[in-house]
């Protein structure tokens, strides 16, 4: 689970990685015989058993800087990712988080030029709305028409949500089965981890070669297979 590539001298939120150190965390998936891929070619692989050495890349949020900072990086290792956009937000910025930089969100041209790219374009809901604590109509609004929007913009059916603040509970996971997603990814769902509850790990700038095994190692042991999958 990635966010912005850029300039992280001011990162309250540790959601930056420069692109140098995105560099050198693909290049140790690398090495290890690991390919990053979207979500869907990797739900997809795994379906039809063969997902064994695949790693799902995501990036949240839709910054500006995916385009010049994070998409070239995946270029050179040949690696695919998923981007998880906010078409209620596109051209704005990241309003909802009160401290740090305000950091540039994709336009709606950013995000076609993305899937253009073959980049898989999934929905952050419409607005970065915390899905646990809004109402039904909001609730409806922000899974329904944000994945009606990127279709039209792309031209695809968009498969895949990501839910802001990674906040889920049961009514948040029907809401989103409803809409039609294929999947849905979250951070740490516990119980409720099932194919729209899938769960990430956080890479962040410091992450790297031994906290990246680390953080692999443990992953492994604490997460319960996913079924359905």
């Amino acid at each position: 689970m990635y966010h912005s590539v850029g300039d992280c001298s001011d990162d309250p939120y540790r959601i930056t990685v420069t692109p140098d150190r995105l560099a050198r965390q693909l290049r140790w998936l690398g090495r290890r015989g690991l390919r990053g891929v979207s979500m869907s070619d990797l739900l997809a692989a795994r379906a039809q058993g063969r997902g064994h050495g695949l790693v799902g890349l995501t990036f949240d949020d839709g910054y500006a800087d995916f385009l010049d900072h994070a998409l070239p990086v995946l270029r050179r290792f040949g690696f695919g990712a998923t981007l998880f956009v906010l078409p209620g937000r596109f051209g704005g910025d990241n309003a909802w988080d009160p401290l740090g930089p305000r950091k540039p969100l994709l336009t709606a041209d950013g995000v076609r030029r993305a899937a253009d790219e073959g980049i898989e374009i999934g929905s952050h809901g419409l607005t970065h709305v915390d899905l646990t604590r809004a109402d039904d109509l909001t609730l409806k609004a922000e899974v329904v028409e944000s994945r009606a929007r990127l279709a039209e913009l792309t031209g695809t059916q968009i498969a895949g949500f990501c839910y802001p603040y990674g906040t889920i509970d049961t009514r948040a996971i029907g809401a989103v089965r409803e809409a039609g997603y294929a999947y849905a990814v979250a951070i740490d769902p516990g119980p409720l981890g099932c194919r729209h509850a899938l769960p990430r790990v956080h890479i962040g700038q410091q992450d790297t070669a031994v906290r990246l095994h680390l953080k692999y190692r443990l992953h492994r042991l604490r997460r319960r297979p996913v079924t359905g999958v």
